[in-house]
């Protein structure tokens, strides 16, 4: 019973994924050049995932005021267009979040992180990787502002 499952709902995800393929939309050169696509539709990145750091705030008001801050500066570099995505786990563990900066190098990546408050403080540490993804991740901020009700 588990198994035709399974094969069921394989069947119906497969069947999902051809019907998209079939709406999908002809190739912009136009659009691919504005994002920096390469001919696979792809383009580098650097990943950053946040960890929880050595300097954990206790007070619950100078929390809320860093975490403030941290908010600020992820709508600063996002406005400016070097910060693509960024998210929190919903976990309450040592993984904190992840951002997608639109830089190439771990060392531009690396700048960025240092003007976040929570990074200064020690309250947050970043792993930072070279990442290769869609470059349709740069149209993302602009499409993330129509559908935010509510700001930051």
């Amino acid at each position: 019973m588990m198994k035709k499952l399974s094969i069921y709902a394989i069947f119906n995800f497969m069947l999902m994924v051809f019907a998209q393929a079939q709406t999908i939309t002809r190739y912009d050169s136009t659009l691919a050049k504005q994002v920096g696509a390469d001919d696979y539709g792809m383009k580098q990145y650097v990943l950053a995932i946040l960890k929880r750091g050595p300097n954990r705030e206790q007070d619950s008001i100078r929390r809320a005021e860093m975490q403030q801050l941290h908010m600020a500066n992820i709508n600063r570099m996002a406005q400016e267009g070097s910060l693509l995505l960024a998210g929190p786990f919903l976990e309450d563990g040592d993984l904190r979040g992840i951002y997608i900066f639109n830089v190439t190098t771990v060392e531009e990546a690396k700048a960025l992180t240092q003007t976040d408050p929570l990074i200064k403080s020690g309250g947050l540490v970043m792993e930072l990787h070279p990442w290769y993804g869609s470059a349709a991740l740069m149209l993302l901020n602009k499409q993330h502002q129509q559908v935010a009700k509510t700001k930051f």
